[in-house]
Formats: C-alpha cells, structure tokens, sequence
C-alpha cells in the first residue's frame, strides 16, 4: 500500500486528536553522557500528559555516552549511539507497558564519535550520523530487531571556512523524509545538506546519492539538525555556528530556501551556539533552542506557506539546551539542559506557541536527547 504525505499529515492529526482527548500516560526517554563515576546512561519515566507530572521507572547502567536515541516504529526496540572515539550502536528490546530496556547487541557505528541515530519507518534500517569522522553509516535490522554488521559507510567529503570547527566534515544528524524515500544529513563541517536516495527492500548498501546530490549553505554556517514540517512540504535547518534557521520547500528529495531568520535578538551579545529545532504537532510552531550564552528557546509562528514569524523567547532556566522535545498532545515542552543537569518542564499555549514554566524538573546527569514513545 502506498502512503502519500497528505496521509501522513492526516494521520498526524488524527493521533494528535486521540492524543488530547484520549491518552494521559507517555514514554519518555532519556539518552545521556556518561562518566567513569556516573555508568547509568538512559532512563526511562512516566509522563503524564494532563498534568505534566512525571515519573521514574527504570534505566540502563553500563553503556558509554548513549547520547543520542531512536524509538522503532512499533515501539518494541529502543536503538542509541555510544558517542565514543570508536564508535558504536547498542540495541535494546523495550517493554512499552513496563518501561524496561532489555540489551540485544552492539555493533559498530562505521565511525568516530555518532552522534544521532534514527530507524527508518519500515524498521528495516538504523542510520548513524558520526560527527568526529565525518561518515554516516547505515546498519541493516535482522528479523528480531538487533543490529547487524553489514554496514554501508559513507564518508561525506570537504571542509568548511572556519578553521577552528571545519576543517574536515562532521555528519550531524541523519533524517529519513516523511515519504521514507530520501535520507538526508547535515554536515556541520562542509556547509551542505546532503541528500541519498533510501531503497528500503534492498537488503543491504541501501543508499545512493540523490539528485541533486547536496543542498549549500552559507559558508560558516555550521549545519546541525534537521527537521520536517508535519505536512511534508517544509523543511528546516537550524545552524549552530551563525545562530540562524533555515526554511525550505520540499519535494521529492529536493529543497528549495525560501527563508532564513537569526535566533539571537538584535541586541544580544555573545556566543548563539544554536542546537536544536523542532515542530509542533500541529505545524503551527516552529522552536529553536540556543547554547553559548543566550540559553533560551525561540518562537516562530508559521503560515500555510511555512514561513517563520517570531512571537516570542522563553529562557530555558538552565545551561546548555541541548535537546528538546514536545510531547505528543503538544501541552508541554521539555528541555535538556545539559551542563545543568536537568530537564525543564514547560507548559505551551496551543494558540500562541508561547512557554510558560511548569514548576516540575528532573534531575538528571547531563541529559543530552529525549524521546517520548507512544
């Protein structure tokens, strides 16, 4: 059966609908750095999305810097990267109804230091992108979900013109697109958005570069993450040297820029370090969040043609917003403020787009990504 994007996007909707009227209770995930004092590494709670209360209930000690995660479709894997100079993916069976991360195995990333990971809709595939040796590798899925070791690695090429973060490439991330036919990366180090066209039924090499083959980027920009707007139609690039978002029409593997907008306010002073971008479940929002010295989340609306407006910036009362998400009803949004240990819990206005604390934080050491699971 052939899904379109528009029933994609109807789907969303339609989950979205179920998800604020019916469900109270969510997954969510946390993948953190570790230390040689501190070994737990992802833990899983209970979120309550009514009241934004939030509940422990297990984790997983032993693993190396499982930073970055990513949930199977059907919800019964849970895949992170163990973001070290040798790099590697742990596989992990999960009890959606008790919370309990069980190890399979662990394989290479095909590179240095991955960073992000994501599974492809028919779970037949993992994707890493690994930011210290510039490559993203894909891993084929065997029948039980575990990793195998057949992997197709890709090395991205070239170098950027700052010195001092882009001598060579660094994959920041790897995101299928909503049709699951395209496989796309930013490249921290190149300036580029590379696109590879995703053969899901091939067993193995599933990629091959796509036509075009990259998308450029002002040079110094510094490409970090990725993301698609609901619809399929939009897509967006948040930059983390030059503090910018990116917006672009899509269609079948191509993006066209049609507008770029600053993070930082006119008058803020210091480092931007932008890091994540994300939307929210309707499509109406667009949130990006800044490091350095800024700390906050930034607020655009966006209009039936995806175009970003600011309407507002939220201080993420903490250090280093690594990661955020949005939980699935689209009432509240999480930060993780890495170099303060905790995630922030924020309620959001469905009209607006505007945050406003909720009182209620995890404690939590150097949480680095979060995923809600549903």
């Amino acid at each position: 059966m052939r899904i379109t994007i528009a029933g994609v996007f109807l789907l969303c909707l339609v989950l979205l609908a179920q998800c604020r009227n019916g469900r109270r209770t969510f997954k969510l995930l946390v993948g953190t750095y570790t230390s040689s004092s501190e070994k737990d590494g992802i833990y899983v709670y209970e979120f309550d999305s009514k009241t934004g209360d939030i509940k422990f209930i297990s984790k997983v000690s032993g693993e190396d810097n499982p930073s970055y995660l990513a949930v199977s479709t059907d919800k019964k894997l849970v895949y992170a990267v163990n973001e070290v100079n040798d790099g590697k993916v742990s596989s992990f069976k999960f009890n959606h109804i008790t919370g309990e991360l069980t190890f399979v195995n662990r394989v290479s990333s095909g590179g240095a230091n991955p960073c992000y990971i994501s599974v492809d809709k028919r779970n037949k595939y993992v994707f890493t992108g690994n930011y210290g040796s510039g490559t993203l590798s894909a891993i084929p899925l065997n029948e039980d979900g575990s990793l195998s070791n057949d992997l197709q690695i890709i090395r991205e090429e070239g170098s950027g013109i700052d010195m001092r973060r882009q001598k060579g490439p660094h994959v920041h991330c790897t995101v299928l697109s909503p049709d699951n036919n395209f496989l796309f990366t930013a490249n921290l180090g190149t300036d580029k958005i590379s696109a590879y066209r995703f053969e899901v039924s091939k067993s193995s090499n599933p990629l091959t570069p796509a036509d075009p083959a990259f998308t450029l980027v002002e040079g110094g920009s510094g490409p970090r993450q990725f993301t698609f707007h609901p619809n399929g139609r939009f897509a967006y690039l948040i930059t983390e040297l030059t503090g910018k978002i990116i917006a672009y029409d899509y269609m079948n593997g191509r993006l066209t820029e049609k507008q770029t907008i600053a993070l930082a306010s006119p008058d803020s002073e210091g480092r931007v370090d932008a890091a994540d971008v994300h939307i929210s479940p309707d499509g109406s929002f667009l949130y990006g969040s800044s490091r350095g010295n800024l700390n906050e989340i930034v607020i655009y609306s966006l209009n039936r043609f995806g175009e970003m407006d600011p309407v507002g910036r939220q201080p993420t009362l903490g250090k280093t917003p690594r990661n955020f998400v949005i939980d699935p009803t689209g009432k509240f949004l999480l930060v993780a403020n890495q170099n303060s240990n905790e995630i922030i819990i924020f309620r959001r206005d469905h009209k607006t787009g505007l945050l406003t604390p909720a009182d209620k934080s995890i404690q939590v050491s150097q949480p680095v990504c979060l995923k809600f699971c549903y």
